[in-house]
């Protein structure tokens, strides 16, 4: 058995969207592993049952099953040391354990404000009342008024990404001169917003948007080559 990792799809299931699974992604072209991806939707919970978890990014490295993104990264490190490392290091990877709880409150948070209504129409017709019910509850109100006044919101999100904007005045990356895994944290969050939505995040002056566009052409684009709600919608 090769190496497996169960990826979020939308009702294309070229549209592959989870910001989780687009760390794990990134992960493995990093450390040059090949892998297969599963396209699962978040009503499929009985294909990833024998994971113990009902959530996506689940992988499988031969009869190894691990589940979470951080746990996957930290597998990866430790299976492949021979491998270009994700993290530099040891010091890295306790500075980048920061990085992945500030992703995920910060970018993550922010952008889902902004963008999640924006999923919706992604989705299969199966996952639409499930999704639209676990992020009402989880915002405390229906997701078009979660995004209403998005456009002045935005200003906010984009002022909150200064702690990374003042590392990358200096660097091309959050991991000096390459990308490491402190890079694909938030990146993952930029490419799930850039495959479901139009809503632009950033402006093109940024030294985050310059980021973002180093990012996607790392590990020959693949991230630039994944499909999106657009190249759907336009055939």
């Amino acid at each position: 058995m090769g190496r497996l990792l169960y990826d979020l799809a939308g009702a294309d299931e070229r549209l592959r969207f989870s910001p989780y699974c687009w760390r794990v992604k990134m992960a493995l072209a990093h450390k040059r592993l090949a892998f297969e991806t599963v396209p699962w939707r978040f009503t499929d919970r009985d294909a990833i049952a024998f994971s113990g978890q009902s959530k996506v990014p689940v992988f499988m490295d031969g009869e190894h099953t691990v589940t979470d993104s951080w746990a996957i990264a930290t597998y990866l490190e430790d299976t492949y040391p021979d491998r270009p490392s994700l993290f530099g290091g040891p010091g890295g990877q306790a500075v980048t354990r920061f990085m992945n709880s500030w992703g995920d409150r910060i970018v993550m948070g922010g952008i889902a404000a902004l963008i999640v209504a924006d999923v919706v129409p992604n989705l299969a017709e199966r996952d639409r009342d499930y999704f639209i019910a676990s992020r009402e509850k989880m915002f405390g109100k229906p997701l078009d008024e979660v995004i209403a006044g998005r456009d002045d919101g935005v200003k906010a999100f984009r002022a909150s990404l200064d702690p990374m904007r003042a590392v990358l005045r200096h660097q091309p990356f959050m991991g000096g001169a390459h990308p490491l895994y402190a890079d694909y944290i938030p990146f993952g969050v930029f490419q799930w917003a850039r495959c479901v939505s139009a809503f632009e995040l950033l402006a093109p002056d940024d030294p985050l948007w310059t980021w973002r566009e180093r990012m996607l052409d790392q590990h020959d684009g693949l991230a630039r080559k994944a499909i999106t709600r657009e190249a759907i919608t336009t055939g």
